[in-house]
């Protein structure tokens, strides 16, 4: 059983989901605006978050962002509606676990619920290098990515990985531990994305006993963890100046101090690694120091968005249905020649883990060995459909009602999704508005 905070403000959706969710053995609590939500929070621990993303006095991510910011680790998922599908990739950058899309299937939403609660994502990773191989496409990209990682990986250069959040910068740093002389050795991962700038330096270089409130015991640094091997900072950009300086110190000195303590720490530690902005502007801008970031790219590695990698997808696609059949015990084959199309079409803004997830869910959906368009997300097809509608230039019809899509979803923001001034400020009746929200998809 599951302890879980719903925060959503349709009442009768939220009911339903608390019933629900019951029925499966869960505490649930609730709460239908931000306010109630942190003081829930505040008051309680929770076991997983389900955030609406629009609410009345914000968005869910303001929640997500509070829960991080005192160094919490709960999961998170984000509800949203289908066309919100950049949104959702944007809350996975900002730390949520995953994110689902309205109306919700509740077969899908017990196994992202299952995934959240089974492998929560904690800020100091498992030391243990138990990823599946990275899979190899055949694109141009592909081949100059394998060629870079088979160069650096037996030095001993610092390696800064740059890519689109779910392009796969984990999968690429270990399978340069893979191949490196430290490849006996720990390889430690760490989201510097997940952790408040408080807790930083903690994980990083440890501290002792009684080094801050809350420190009742020695503990070690992931330096000391990783010591001989490899360790992969995920999201580098997101630490602290003050956290920075010790970084880069512990880097040029090869030791590391850990926080209260006067003693020195000698670690023989490879670093990798990773952002999904470019540390050039964050250079440019002050927030990220440039004698560290020359210090931690020595050679870079640029990963292809997955929409730029042509028929890679396809290697990628089997991939998935092998590895999901294994998980949800199913047999799917393949895809239908018209879900195939749609992937194809798709600009996939999460990438390589949107993929994933999409094909896990197709397959956990599928009745037949073939999965087909019925089992694809409504916001991929909706993406795919609205981009044809765009791409006709010279057809007026469908650029009236993009920009009457456009002008909607404007209004409906502006007034909170309030439909009542929504269609009075549209100056069309509420029954005109409800058919176009629904022929949109722009319900929240």
């Amino acid at each position: 059983m599951a302890k879980i905070l719903i925060v959503e403000d349709d009442l009768t959706f939220s009911q339903l989901l608390q019933g629900f969710l019951q029925k499966h053995g869960h505490d649930i609590t609730t709460a239908s605006n931000i306010k109630d939500g942190l003081k829930a929070i505040a008051q309680n621990t929770f076991d997983l978050l389900l955030l609406d993303y629009r609410l009345p006095d914000g968005i869910g991510l303001d929640v997500l962002i509070n829960a991080r910011g005192t160094g919490s680790t709960v999961p998170i998922i984000i509800m949203t509606s289908f066309n919100d599908v950049r949104t959702a990739v944007n809350a996975i950058q900002s730390g949520a676990f995953d994110y689902i899309t309205k109306p919700v299937n509740p077969d899908e939403l017990l196994m992202i619920m299952s995934n959240a609660l089974g492998g929560k994502k904690e800020p100091t990773a498992a030391v243990q290098d138990d990823q599946p191989e990275f899979i190899k496409g055949n694109s141009h990209d592909s081949d100059k990515l394998h060629e870079h990682i088979d160069v650096v990986a037996p030095t001993d250069m610092a390696v800064l990985i740059q890519g689109e959040s779910g392009t796969g910068k984990e999968y690429v740093a270990r399978t340069i531990h893979r191949q490196s002389k430290r490849k006996a050795k720990p390889f430690v991962a760490i989201d510097c994305g997940a952790l408040s700038k408080d807790l930083a330096a903690s994980e990083l270089f440890g501290h002792i006993k009684g080094a801050f409130t809350g420190a009742i015991a020695d503990k070690k640094g992931m330096f000391e963890y990783a010591d001989g091997g490899t360790l992969f900072l995920d999201e580098v950009g997101n630490l602290s100046y003050d956290v920075q300086v010790k970084l880069l110190r512990a880097l040029q000195e090869k030791t590391i101090q850990p926080l209260g303590s006067n003693k020195q720490v000698p670690v023989n530690v490879r670093i990798v690694t990773a952002t999904n902005d470019d540390l050039v502007n964050s250079v440019s801008g002050g927030d990220f120091r440039q004698d560290l970031y020359h210090r931690i790219n020595e050679f870079k590695i640029q990963l292809a968005p997955l929409r730029a990698r042509g028929n890679d997808i396809d290697i990628f696609i089997r991939h998935f249905i092998k590895l999901a059949n294994a998980e949800l015990d199913r047999k799917v084959s393949s895809l239908s020649t018209e879900a195939k199309e749609i992937l194809h079409k798709y600009d996939w803004p999460g990438n390589l883990r949107e993929l994933k997830n999409v094909i896990k869910r197709m397959v956990l959906l599928s009745h037949d060995d073939i999965a087909g368009v019925d089992t694809m997300p409504d916001e991929m097809l909706f993406s795919v459909s609205n981009n044809i509608h765009q791409n006709r230039e010279s057809d007026l019809k469908a650029q009236n009602e993009v920009n009457e899509k456009q002008l909607i979803q404007k209004t409906l923001i502006q007034v909170k999704y309030n439909k009542s001034k929504a269609a009075k400020l549209l100056n069309i009746d509420r029954k005109t508005l409800y058919s176009k929200i629904e022929r949109y998809g722009l319900d929240s």
